[in-house]
């Protein structure tokens, strides 16, 4: 069995450990090689469903999959908190997803607020909380 039957198979049983070291091997960001690329999406992926949040913490300062990863695993865990320091910090992607999920769960006007704010020249900010009003 190669590495990549075998991160498969350990990413089925949620061996997150076994998995996150299998494909990080394999991966790289921005690389030349497609696959390298792929398997470094991938790897963000993994720590984000192993809920390693301290490491995606980490390599989000040099690494944008990273904050991504991290910004996606937040909002479905709940921690806004954590995405509004995120997004006050200057992570736009935090201030996006935060902004969203605001006005999915019908609270447009913290949404305002959050933009007012945090991003209040942020023109995308804007028309997620104007597009939001309606949803």
């Amino acid at each position: 069995m190669d590495w990549l039957e075998r991160a498969r198979a350990a990413e089925q049983l949620e061996d997150w450990d076994e998995a996150i070291v299998l494909v990080s091997a394999h991966a790289e960001c921005f690389s030349d090689d497609p696959d390298m690329h792929d398997n470094h999406l991938w790897h963000m992926d993994l720590l984000a469903r192993a809920e390693r949040i301290s490491e995606l913490t980490e390599r989000a300062l040099t690494d944008r999959h990273a904050g991504r990863s991290l910004n996606r695993s937040l909002r479905e865990r709940g921690r806004e908190a954590a995405l509004y320091d995120r997004a006050e910090d200057g992570d736009r992607g935090a201030l996006y997803v935060l902004v969203r999920l605001m006005c999915e769960t019908g609270r447009v006007q913290e949404a305002q607020k959050v933009v007012a704010d945090i991003g209040p020249e942020d023109q995308y900010a804007h028309r997620i909380v104007a597009d939001g009003r309606w949803t």
